[in-house]
């Protein structure tokens, strides 16, 4: 079966980007050393880490010292922040996916038609008459890529740093566990937590667009949160917390997504039905 794409790449690399993107990001952790404060050099300490520290500080403050509810709420005002961008992400990926299963038929017929034409101008006209279907479904393989990533990675970098690196956290307790040291039920915890949100999004994009050799997916939904929950292991317990409300509330976006996407999607269609029906 050939590999289906999604904006231009296929939907297993994709999955391995974004598997990619997991890993480096745990294993950045390995390079937070020491304690974040005013005087700690690097500009991205200043204006990003050592801000989201004194933020954890003040709100475990407003709590009764507790870093834990601090932790947790400053998790939420962060991915509520950043929820607008992302639902219009996920919702421009949905709308981008359906587009793409009507385009597929063409597409398949298109390199049926060059499958035996090797020469550079039979090349350059299959491209052509690609970006020519492209254009008459309104599909744009660059359009909801990397920028809202790119605008994410700083701010959830940052507060990931800021959790390992401010210095009060280490010695506070949060539940049955201490914050800045590792326990062997969290990663447990977060390991399930991410491994629920990784089949959540697998099965609503199966949904919207049957696309990509499944094995090859369900190894990268699977092996994602093997890695998070052993990196856990060796890493504070204020992280796997970190991570455990991220993944809670990702997966309640990710329905959200999905629900705001189907409305819309009956809303048109409803439009159309009156539109045809007005004009009959």
């Amino acid at each position: 079966m050939a590999n289906k794409t999604t904006f231009g790449l296929p939907l297993s690399r994709r999955y391995g980007i974004a598997f990619l993107i997991v890993i480096l990001a745990l294993l950045s952790g390995y390079g937070a050393k020491g304690t974040i404060d005013s005087s700690t050099p690097g500009a991205f300490n200043h204006y990003v880490v050592y801000p989201f520290s004194e933020l954890i500080s003040h709100l475990a403050d407003w709590f009764g010292g507790s870093y834990g509810i601090s932790i947790i709420v400053i998790t939420l005002l962060v991915r509520i922040v950043l929820m607008p961008l992302m639902i219009r992400q996920q919702t421009g990926q949905m709308a981008m996916r359906d587009k793409m299963k009507v385009l597929q038929p063409e597409l398949a017929q298109l390199k049926e038609k060059y499958q035996s034409k090797k020469d550079s101008e039979s090349i350059r006209m299959q491209q052509q008459e690609t970006m020519q279907l492209y254009q008459k479904y309104g599909v744009n393989p660059l359009a909801m890529g990397c920028l809202p990533l790119i605008i994410q990675l700083p701010i959830l970098t940052g507060l990931y740093y800021a959790i390992i690196m401010t210095p009060e956290l280490k010695e506070h307790s949060f539940l049955w566990f201490k914050l800045g040291a590792s326990d062997p039920i969290m990663p447990l915890v977060a390991a399930a937590v991410y491994l629920v949100q990784s089949l959540v999004m697998q099965r609503m994009s199966r949904s919207n667009a049957e696309s990509g050799p499944q094995k090859q997916l369900a190894a990268l939904v699977y092996l994602s949160p093997i890695l998070m929950g052993l990196f856990s292991f060796s890493a504070p317990a204020a992280l796997p917390l970190y991570w455990t409300v991220g993944g809670v509330f990702m997966i309640g976006q990710t329905y959200l997504a999905h629900w705001l996407f189907a409305r819309r999607s009956a809303k048109g269609i409803a439009q159309v039905v009156d539109a045809t029906s007005t004009g009959s």
